[in-house]
């Protein structure tokens, strides 16, 4: 059964400190291209978990999250004492300068201040810890390899739904194929009539076996059973590639465009409205698979 490459997986890992999340999304594109969107995988990791991306997923635009939950009473972050006591002496200053507080009464105001000095550039830093370590990786590595798996999953469900669509849609242009069949005698005859008609407006005398033959040149022009034909033996081609190879998005899109000429072929030999109108309902079709298709792995 086919796949999309359109996924969704998550894990998470429990680790010392806190909770490891691992989230990856696929969308569809031409080759395998995996964007790492996280500073907490070590560099040393980075190369192993971009291989496993590109043996379970093959295919698609993939973006990988990684977030870190701490624990609750975790502190990650610190004050820098020495820069916040600078910042305090000179906004202390200021303020006794201007005279607008008695930071030695006033309570409220120091408080005020203290929240300001809090909010200046580099005063609380973020702790730099590691989180993900030699000791703790089997964990991390377990919890890439479920998110990989649930993607896998996820592509194989969207898989079943993009097969029926698309294999339904090909059937129906086999469908309407057979329509343009039936129109093929009136179709023959109204160009037979509608060139008797011009012959007689012309009110000119032609050699009736010369006339005849010119008649089967032009009809030959206009005849579009190869067509039908190579059409019926693209749509065949097409079901039989999407039931037995494993990953066919690319050939069934090769497919496609030969099913796309053989349908604008036949509708610039139809000549008859009926033929234009079918013609027109199977590229609408055309164009549904092909769009789904691109979805295909």
């Amino acid at each position: 059964m086919i796949r999309s490459m359109t996924g969704y997986g998550k894990a998470e890992a429990g680790l010392e400190g806190g909770k490891l999340t691992i989230e990856i999304k696929t969308l569809n594109g031409k080759n395998s291209d995996a964007s790492i969107k996280t500073s907490l995988l070590p560099k040393d990791k980075e190369l192993t978990v971009r291989q496993k991306i590109t043996e379970a997923l093959t295919r698609g635009t993939i973006d990988v999250y990684v977030n870190w939950e701490p624990k609750s009473g975790d502190t990650s972050k610190s004050v820098n004492i020495d820069l916040a006591r600078e910042y305090l002496s000179q906004a202390s200053a200021l303020a006794c300068e201007a005279g607008c507080v008695n930071l030695c009464t006033d309570k409220v105001a120091v408080a005020t201040l203290v929240n300001s000095v809090l909010r200046m550039p580099d005063v609380v830093e973020a702790r730099k810890q590691e989180i993900i370590t030699e000791e703790n990786w089997p964990l991390v590595e377990e919890a890439f390899d479920k998110a990989l798996a649930a993607v896998n999953d996820y592509r194989r469900k969207e898989g079943e739904a993009l097969y029926k669509d698309v294999t339904s849609r090909v059937k129906y242009i086999l469908e309407l194929e057979d329509k343009v069949e039936g129109f093929e005698k009136e179709r023959i005859e109204a160009v037979r009539d509608k060139l008797m008609k011009n012959l007689e407006d012309l009110k000119q005398k032609v050699d009736p076996s010369r006339f005849e033959q010119e008649m089967i040149f032009y009809l030959e022009k206009l005849d579009i059973n190869e067509e039908k034909v190579r059409l019926r033996q693209h749509c065949r081609y097409f079901l039989d590639t999407i039931d037995s190879e494993e990953n066919p998005g690319r050939k069934l899109g090769f497919i496609l465009q030969e099913m796309g000429r053989e349908i604008n072929t036949t509708g610039s030999k139809a000549n008859h409205a009926g033929i234009q109108k079918v013609v027109v309902m199977m590229k609408d079709e055309l164009e549904k698979i092909r769009e789904q298709s691109m979805n295909i792995l």
